[in-house]
C-alpha cells in the first residue's frame, strides 16, 4: 500500500481514511489494521454472507498460476493501452473485483508513469492477499462491489474484468467524464474447452447495453490462441472459471485425460464514459 495519502473510504460512515503506521482511520475514530500483505478489510460485518467469501484459496491458486503463464498478455496490454488513452494526468484508477492482481499490477504500472494511483477492491480475502504481494504501489481492500469503499465521483477509470457488474455504485464512484472499461468473453470464448466439458457447448450471448448514467463508447474485441501442453495448465484454466462449478462429472473427466488443448482466448472490452 502506497505511503502518502489513500483513495479508500471509511465503510462505515463514508469519511476519507488516513494512514497511521498499520491502521487505516477515519475523523470519526473508525479504524481498520493493515495486514501483514498490506492490503485491508473493509467489508462490513452485514456484507459477508459466508465465513469466507468471494474465490476461495484453490480458485485463487489456479488463476494465478495460469494468468502467470502470459496466456492472457493480450488482454492485460489492451487494458493499459486504453487506460493510458483516456486517463489525463493524476488519474486514480478503481479495479472492482481485481481478484489476485494480475490486470491490477499493469494498469498500476501504467497509471503511475501519470501521477496516477491504483486501488483495487475484491470480496475474497485470499485473492486480495495475493494482489497485495502482486500489487506494491496500490491499495487493496477486501470489499464488495456493489459497497465500494470509495468516495463518491473520485475515480477517472474504473476496469472491471470478469467479475460482478454493479452499475449503479461504479456510476457513483466515477467522476462525470470518468470512463468504465468492463472486459466479458466474447461468443466463442475458450470454445474448446467446453467442447471438451460439454456434450453440446454453446456460444455467449453477445451484447451491446446502456446503463443509467453511462454512455456507451464502443467495444474493444482481443482475440488470441495458444496451447496448454501440461494437465496443470489446463487444469489451472478449468479450476479459474465458473465451469468448475457447474460441469457434469463426466465432460471433467474427459478433460483430465488431456495432457494438451489448443485454446481461443476471445473478450470484448465495453468502453464507458460516465455522463
Amino acid at each position: 500500500m502506497p505511503r502518502d495519502g489513500s483513495v479508500l473510504c471509511c465503510p462505515v460512515c463514508g469519511a476519507p481514511l488516513t494512514r497511521e503506521v498499520r491502521t487505516l482511520r477515519c475523523p470519526a475514530g473508525h479504524s481498520y489494521d493493515l495486514a501483514k500483505e498490506g492490503y485491508v478489510n473493509l467489508l462490513p460485518a452485514n456484507y459477508r454472507h459466508s465465513a469466507s467469501p468471494g474465490d476461495d484459496r484453490e480458485m485463487v491458486a489456479a488463476r494465478t498460476r495460469f494468468l502467470d503463464g502470459g496466456w492472457y498478455a493480450p488482454l492485460r496490454e489492451k487494458l493499459c493501452a486504453l487506460a493510458e488513452k483516456v486517463c489525463g494526468p493524476d488519474p486514480v484508477l478503481l479495479d472492482a473485483g481485481c481478484g489476485e492482481g494480475y490486470y491490477t499490477a499493469a494498469l498500476c504500472e501504467t497509471l503511475r508513469r501519470h501521477g496516477g494511483r491504483t486501488a483495487g477492491a475484491d470480496l475474497s480475502k485470499a485473492a486480495a492477499r495475493k494482489a497485495a504481494k502482486r500489487c506494491a504501489d496500490a491499495e487493496i481492500a477486501v470489499s464488495s462491489v456493489y459497497r465500494l469503499p470509495v468516495p463518491t465521483a473520485s475515480v477517472d477509470l474504473l476496469v472491471n474484468c470478469f467479475s460482478p457488474l454493479a452499475a449503479e455504485e461504479f456510476a457513483r464512484v466515477l467522476k462525470p467524464g470518468g470512463h468504465f472499461l468492463y472486459v466479458v468473453p466474447g461468443p466463442k470464448h475458450l470454445w474448446e474447452l467446453k467442447s471438451v466439458l460439454y456434450d453440446a457447448p454453446y456460444e455467449n450471448e453477445e451484447k451491446r447495453e446502456e446503463y443509467p448514467g453511462f454512455h456507451l463508447v464502443g467495444v474493444e474485441p482481443v482475440e488470441t490462441s495458444f496451447t496448454l501442453y501440461d494437465a496443470e495448465s489446463i487444469q489451472a484454466l478449468f479450476h479459474m472459471t465458473p465451469y468448475t462449478w457447474k460441469t457434469p462429472k463426466n465432460g471433467a473427466g474427459r478433460l483430465a485425460q488431456l495432457q494438451e488443448l489448443a485454446v481461443t482466448a476471445q473478450f470484448r472490452i465495453h468502453e464507458y464514459r460516465r455522463e
